[in-house]
């Protein structure tokens, strides 16, 4: 076998493994934002929120959002997701994308979860992936650029394995540390008040902002075909847990303010 076709074999290895990605933070980062939420609800927010889910927990719900992608019933859902708009503008300079995005997708459950006459079904619904949404727009690489899919497009290695900047994000990482959602939630920075309040500030855009300035670090992080290990991971893990723990604090924000 020449060296042209192994090359050749593994850049349409690399490629595959690339378009198996998932699209957001993996099961774990999503129940750790959820865990992580769980802890900042008011009592009144948690009593309403149990009966809402039939008892299940922030944690065990925050991954509907993906687990209907198969259902295509669901398909029109899937832009709420990610959010992309060029560095250097506002979001709403250029007119939001028809299907949805993020942003218009945590608005639409807002809007739905305060809404008195929405029925138990379309509540329960909503704010799963209400739950679910936040987690993804503190994912920097969802408020990345379009034109590399939020990052899906940049291959790269993951210590001896094809990868893509995306999926180094979404889940290699933190799959990589080796700890549960309960241990990741459970070890979390503590925070005094003021740092808790600075975090809670703001609004989703503002957020969405915050977590685009973070992309811009990203995608400076790594060059195509980089092999990434060990020194990416030090360098690199701790902004993934801040992430996690903003994304816990700023929904039970949200949910606090729709339950009380």
């Amino acid at each position: 076998m020449n060296t042209r076709y192994i090359v050749l074999l593994l850049l349409i290895s690399i490629s595959f493994q690339s378009f198996s990605v998932t699209e957001d933070w993996g099961k774990t980062g999503h129940r750790v934002t959820g865990e992580i939420a769980n802890n900042y609800l008011t009592k009144k927010a948690k009593r309403k929120i149990s009966k809402l889910l039939n008892g299940q927990g922030l944690a065990f719900v925050s991954i509907h959002a993906d687990e209907i992608k198969s259902d295509e019933r669901y398909r029109g859902y899937s832009p709420w997701h990610y959010v992309n708009f060029p560095f250097d503008k506002k979001y709403g300079e250029e007119t939001p994308s028809e299907r949805g995005d993020l942003v218009q997708g945590i608005q639409k459950c807002i809007e739905v979860l305060k809404n008195d006459i929405s029925s138990k079904k379309d509540r329960e619904f909503h704010l799963k992936m209400l739950i679910h949404l936040v987690g993804d727009l503190h994912q920097p690489l969802h408020v990345g650029r379009g034109e590399d899919k939020g990052g899906n497009d940049i291959q790269v290695r993951w210590f001896n394995d094809g990868s893509n900047l995306h999926r180094i994000w979404d889940s290699e990482m933190i799959d990589y540390y080796k700890m549960s959602y309960t241990e990741l939630a459970d070890n979390a920075d503590e925070l005094s008040s003021l740092q808790i309040q600075a975090i809670e500030k703001g609004d989703i855009v503002d957020w969405v902002y915050e977590s685009q300035s973070l992309a811009k670090k990203v995608y400076a992080s790594a060059d195509v075909g980089e092999k990434l290990g060990y020194k990416y991971m030090y360098e690199n893990f701790p902004l993934v847990r801040s992430q996690l723990q903003k994304g816990g604090i700023r929904l039970a924000k949200i949910l606090n303010d729709i339950f009380g």
